[in-house]
């Protein structure tokens, strides 16, 4: 698996876009790599030198348009899954998360009072395949295929709220209220 050097599977559709435009940037970038190499070896390898150029305005406009359209090429779609991950429109549920120093506090409050604390399991209660700081004693449950929005803050100290497989990641604030959409395509244990 390659030294696990790559993303969890996606488990949302803002997740599959953002590995998307990941390797979309991998790809800008190893062009503009490889282009910026070949010209570094052809003018150390070249033997023909002119040190008298006076005027090269189109090279000076090719060089300065092009990583101008390189950040055009990069920072659209940016922005596009920027405003899709900051976009809640109609939440079929919303979980009110609160960060305590050492475990989190979830209330689900749209249909009933639910309310329950996610409290880190120590390596001692550990399973096999069980994975080490980051297995709780109460799992969030989430409905698959609805949209969900998440209420996040923190009680004591600045805390972040992550499922890496759903691509979401909100900083839990004190006296701060953020919140994030989200929509898993998927069950799972994430």
């Amino acid at each position: 698996n390659w030294g696990q050097i790559m993303f969890q599977d996606a488990a949302s559709s803002v997740m599959m876009q953002l590995i998307s435009f990941h390797d979309h940037t991998l790809l800008v970038l190893t062009l503009v790599l490889t282009v910026v190499g070949y010209a570094l070896l052809a003018l150390m390898v070249n033997k023909h030198v002119n040190r008298y150029i006076m005027e090269a305005q189109t090279i000076e406009t090719v060089w300065t348009i092009l990583p101008a359209l390189i950040l055009l090429v990069l920072a659209l779609p940016s922005l596009r899954i920027l405003y899709i991950t900051d976009e809640v429109s109609q939440p079929s549920l919303t979980v009110k998360t609160i960060g305590h120093q050492w475990y989190w506090s979830y209330e689900y409050t749209d249909f009933m009072d639910v309310e329950m604390d996610s409290y880190m399991l120590p390596t001692s209660e550990l399973s096999p395949g069980d994975y080490r700081l980051l297995e709780v004693d109460n799992r969030v449950v989430i409905p698959m295929q609805l949209e969900i929005r998440m209420l996040i803050t923190a009680a004591d100290v600045i805390h972040s709220w992550t499922v890496p497989a759903l691509g979401v990641k909100v900083d839990a604030v004190p006296g701060r209220l953020n919140q994030i959409g989200f929509t898993t395509t998927q069950a799972g244990v994430f």
